[in-house]
């Protein structure tokens, strides 16, 4: 059970008017901290962020004096600073002025990356959390509280993540509403299309919505995220007002550094491939045809040669040149094509099986025996 971006809109203000916390549990990258940010400005709320993973223990357990002139200094160049003979929090000292001076509006703590504090910061907090005080310090009716907490291998359809937390105090699963936040590629587009994000990114990921969050257990470098390609269309708009020549040079390097090496590899190439797009025209007429292919990331290697699959493959002329290109296609991707054909071209088996009956040493019996072989090689390992 999940719920994407646009449905956690609505259901995060529906637990915090229900006076409850809730605790918005996803992967890195995926989002939480921007959903958090436009639910405090759809709900006119004044948004506070601590981040728990880099608080230290005694942050907020020392008690709060009176908020009197004595507890700050003035500097002349650097604003007005907590005293630290007080040793109060920032934020709390924030959230308390901010309550007293607008004493009608909501304020929205977020706990961002809860779980990745120490378990003794989590206890810290616990009480802010539960009893919505830390020793004689009460929260102001205004506030509420949202955590947020990326998964650990004991929460239900996590199993294998291996993020670096601390797992969380039963106290805090059995009072807090864990909202599970999973991503969707189409609702991520049609923000796109708003937030200034680069075309060619919502054109890849529009071909490949699989890419926009990859999750792989065998993988514990960079992979790609929601929060990943932000980073790389900014990049990607300030790489093409230089030279093409050093967008070559650099691209692949700059967008492996948020996506990891295959998807960034793999964006680098469709993004240099701009107005010389691989086709079956290409193909089939123009002299360095196999050279493009060669060079073109997997993906799109599968896609073109989706795309030829036609009644005209049950032609020698088409057959022999179709299974050229197809055994330059990896292992993974060559079984892709012959499922697509299985499932999809039924009719065209039946040319090809009726064309490979009258000329059985010929290039469409190749091909339809390549297909079985293809159909069949997991069957045989």
């Amino acid at each position: 059970m999940a719920l994407t971006y646009q449905q956690l809109l609505t259901a995060v203000p529906v637990v915090l008017d229900a006076g409850n916390v809730p605790n918005i549990v996803g992967d890195a990258g995926i989002g939480k901290s921007a959903l958090v940010r436009e639910i405090a400005a759809n709900l006119n709320a004044a948004l506070f962020t601590t981040v728990v993973s880099l608080s230290e223990k005694g942050d907020l357990a020392i008690p709060v004096p009176p908020l009197t002139s004595e507890s700050f200094v003035e500097t002349k160049n650097y604003g007005r600073l907590a005293n630290v003979q007080f040793g109060y929090s920032e934020t709390l000292i924030s959230i308390i002025k901010y309550a007293e001076a607008h004493p009608n509006q909501p304020i929205i703590w977020f706990l961002d990356e809860f779980n990745r504090g120490t378990q003794a910061v989590q206890s810290e907090l616990m009480n802010l959390v539960l009893q919505r005080k830390i020793n004689s310090l009460r929260l102001p009716s205004t506030v509420r509280i949202i955590i947020a907490e990326n998964p650990d291998s004991t929460m239900t359809g996590f199993t294998d993540r291996e993020y670096g937390v601390a797992t969380g105090d039963a106290a805090i699963k059995d009072r807090t509403v864990r909202l599970v936040m999973t991503s969707s590629t189409a609702e991520w587009l049609k923000w796109a299309k708003t937030a200034g994000i680069n075309d060619l990114v919502s054109a890849y990921l529009t071909q490949y919505p699989e890419q926009l969050l990859v999750i792989d257990p065998n993988n514990e470098d960079l992979a790609p995220t929601p929060r990943a390609w932000e980073r790389v269309s900014r990049n990607l708009d300030q790489l093409q007002a230089l030279d093409q020549k050093i967008q070559k040079e650099l691209a692949a390097d700059i967008f492996s550094g948020d996506l990891g090496d295959e998807v960034g590899v793999a964006f680098a190439q469709f993004v240099l491939a701009q107005g010389q797009e691989l086709t079956v025209a290409i193909l089939k007429d123009a002299k360095d045809g196999k050279e493009q292919f060669e060079n073109a990331d997997e993906a799109t290697k599968i896609q073109v040669l989706r795309s030829w699959l036609s009644p005209k493959l049950a032609s020698e002329e088409e057959a022999a040149l179709f299974i050229k290109y197809l055994q330059l296609v990896s292992e993974d991707g060559q079984y892709a094509i012959v499922q697509t054909v299985g499932e999809d071209f039924i009719d065209l088996l039946q040319a090809m099986y009726e064309q490979a009956i009258k000329h059985p040493q010929g290039s469409v019996a190749q091909l339809y025996q390549y297909f079985a072989e293809v159909a069949t090689r997991g069957d045989n390992q």
